[in-house]
């Protein structure tokens, strides 16, 4: 009988003083180092979420690599360590490798408007498979076209093969199809770059000149070939788990400040591509220009890699489906379309 009353008086008691859920923690994982705008957008974004969220949410950025690379975050977010990260392809890879199409096809897109509109139309495919991967993508975004910097001058494809070239860890299909073309690949994390650079390890890094100019790394590899390689792609994206665990209104808060954040963000990084190589030639920095014959050099070498891209780096079926995209938007604009 008294264990029925203590039954009783507890079931009263949760009735009249529901549990109240746990304040939910977002813990966001960047590369980009602190007080830069890419960290400052983060944090700006997190404060309209827990401004929205209920009482006791808490947003933390981990910028500059302190939670490891990309691939070591979306690790960590898998265990539940982190519940969000920026992301480039790279990261992003490890995730679906479907993203890669965006970002590991040399040469393929013209302009930022061609990867905008390849971009939306393949995003609504993108962002359901990163569902199903068990995350939420909150916004996409760009940080200007991948240039070649090294230590030496290099004008032409065969020049970079006496190069040790850093080469994004994780990324071993990449490392793989340059050994097969005669490059010298080396496998290193973002951090490792600057110490690479001043040790002779590396003398050539791919990476945009925000990041050059951001990171340093132009004064070790003052000399930029003058060739927009691929757009350097990335998302702001948060776990499945942790999206769930969000209020309605939380939810709704984090997708429309997600969205303010990319927009930001894409404007903000084409701005500063060209602003970035401007303030790191005043400072030594010697854009190698291409002739016409050089360019056409360099787009016939790209296109002997897209089949071992294909299939490889790139799932076939996006592969495909990018090459459809650009065929159906350039010829729209040959016939005025906008």
């Amino acid at each position: 009988m008294l264990l029925i009353r203590i039954l009783a008086a507890l079931l009263v008691s949760a009735l009249l003083h529901p549990a109240q859920a746990e304040p939910v923690k977002l813990r966001l994982g960047a590369l980009a180092p602190r007080g830069t705008a890419w960290h400052k957008s983060l944090l700006q974004m997190g404060e309209k979420w827990r401004a929205a969220e209920a009482p006791g949410a808490e947003f933390v950025v981990y910028g500059g690599g302190s939670q490891g690379g990309e691939a070591d975050m979306v690790r960590r977010m898998r265990v539940g360590q982190l519940n969000a990260a920026m992301l480039s392809v790279i990261g992003l890879s490890e995730i679906d490798p479907s993203v890669s199409a965006l970002q590991k096809m040399p040469l393929v897109f013209h302009s930022w408007d061609e990867l905008d509109y390849v971009r939306e139309k393949l995003r609504p495919a993108l962002e359901k498979r990163f569902q199903e991967a068990g995350f939420v993508v909150l916004c996409w975004g760009d940080a200007g076209w991948v240039r070649f910097f090294s230590k030496t001058p290099a004008m032409r494809p065969d020049d970079f093969r006496r190069l040790k070239i850093f080469t994004w860890a994780g990324d071993v299909p990449q490392a793989d199809i340059m050994k097969s073309l005669g490059y010298q690949p080396v496998v290193l994390e973002v951090a490792d770059i600057l110490p690479g650079l001043q040790t002779g390890m590396i003398n050539m890094v791919p990476t945009a000149p925000f990041w050059a100019l951001t990171l340093q790394f132009y004064p070790h590899a003052p000399y930029m070939l003058d060739l927009d390689w691929a757009p350097l792609v990335g998302a702001i994206v948060v776990t499945r788990k942790a999206w769930d665990a969000m209020s309605g209104v939380g939810r709704e808060a984090l997708a429309k400040a997600g969205s303010e954040a990319g927009v930001e963000l894409r404007a903000l990084s084409r701005r500063e591509h060209q602003e970035s190589i401007a303030a790191m030639e005043k400072r030594g920095l010697k854009v190698q220009r291409l002739t016409p014959e050089l360019e056409a050099e360099w787009r016939r070498a790209a296109e002997q890699t897209y089949p071992l891209v294909r299939g490889k780096m790139v799932p076939a079926d996006f592969f495909d489906e990018v090459q459809r995209l650009l065929r159906e938007y350039r010829s729209a604009g040959r016939a005025g379309a906008q």
